[in-house]
């Protein structure tokens, strides 16, 4: 591991170098890659030299160890304990940074939420859903931009889309895809029962041209009158737009933009990503058939997560964590769920390596 390290410091020395050469903004693609790798590095390097100063510390320590003068001996112990500890956790800081990076996490996202089981309580909750995924952008300072809303007749989705942009989207929403169960009593419901329902979360990679070719001849566009509720200037002119992926049947429709031009490329951007996220998936079970990452047909029996009403609890049943603060999470507090995914499988790949290693 530290030979690598020592490795990737002498690249980062040479970036930094290159950097500052007079002629590197003349070739701005070239400059583009240069700082992209200079700031992945900036991180290893940075933890790396903080190993290597506590290290120095710990064996500058242990000529105190053997000081004639007993209490200085005791402090000595004392900082020895600490400086061993921080040493621990900056290897193993370090070993998470030397993980193999998945190459989507810096890609911005597709947010595809989608009515289940349960009707128009499912479409409510997509509502919810969706919200709750809109605040948390909002918290991040994260933009958004609604793609599709194919709307309820009680104000929930039948299936809304949403692109969010930033600073490494995917590798923090990733984990959100799949199956999301809802506990909860209904307006409608006179009893006072609970019921349960499904929503389905997919978190795509947005997929740029050079990620997915698209053979124009292989993509039949229809445009027809938007249908829905609307403003004046709504039903008037053909703007809604059905693409069609004639080898693989994919089909988006956007309709929510005035212009057919930004409807267009708006179902564009949706259907590569969803390609993008097929050709992903295919290659992941490939060699792993046992992995199941597609999000499941919505069946409540499918679920990666509960948000249970009654008892204001939410739990996540991948990693078992439940918390008490349903409301706040459903207000884009998603930190701590999203923190703790993050952690877990970084730790399964970490354990998956060492593994590998012996």
């Amino acid at each position: 591991m530290f030979a690598k390290l020592n490795s990737l410091e002498h690249k980062y020395r040479d970036l930094e170098r290159e950097l500052s050469s007079p002629g590197v903004f003349n070739d701005q693609q070239r400059y583009r890659q240069l700082t992209k790798r200079h700031a992945e590095l900036g991180d290893i390097v940075a933890v790396f030299g903080e190993y290597k100063k506590t290290l120095a510390s710990i064996e500058a320590n242990k000529e105190l160890l053997v000081d004639s003068d007993p209490e200085m001996q005791d402090l000595a112990r004392a900082e020895s304990e600490v400086l061993e500890e921080r040493l621990e956790e900056l290897r193993n800081k370090l070993r998470l940074l030397l993980l193999p990076k998945d190459p989507m996490d810096a890609k911005n996202v597709i947010l595809e939420i989608r009515a289940g089981t349960g009707g128009e309580e499912a479409a409510l909750f997509a509502a919810d859903l969706f919200r709750m995924y809109m605040r948390y952008a909002e918290r991040h300072g994260l933009r958004t931009e609604l793609i599709q809303a194919n709307e309820s007749g009680v104000g929930g989705f039948k299936e809304v889309i949403a692109s969010m942009s930033g600073d490494r989207v995917y590798s923090r929403l990733k984990h959100e895809s799949g199956v999301h169960r809802v506990q909860r009593v209904p307006a409608t419901e006179s009893q006072g029962r609970i019921h349960t329902s499904a929503v389905t979360v997919a978190i795509l990679p947005e997929a740029e041209e050079v990620d997915v070719q698209i053979d124009p001849g292989d993509v039949r566009i229809d445009v027809y009158r938007s249908s829905g509720p609307g403003g004046q200037s709504v039903n008037t002119t053909d703007s809604a737009v059905r693409v069609t992926h004639l080898s693989t049947g994919m089909v988006v429709i956007c309709q929510d933009e005035k212009s057919q031009h930004k409807n267009r490329a708006k179902a564009m951007k949706v259907l590569r990503s969803r390609l993008l996220k097929q050709k992903q998936e295919e290659q992941k079970q490939s060699y792993d058939q046992n992995r199941k990452s597609q999000v499941g047909s919505g069946d409540r029996s499918e679920r990666i997560r509960t948000y249970n009403f009654p008892q204001g609890r939410i739990t996540d049943h991948r990693i078992n964590l439940t918390l008490y603060r349903l409301e706040s999470v459903l207000g884009g507090e998603m930190d701590e769920l999203v923190d703790a995914l993050v952690q877990h499988y970084q730790a399964e790949a970490l354990q998956a390596e060492t593994s590998a290693v012996e």
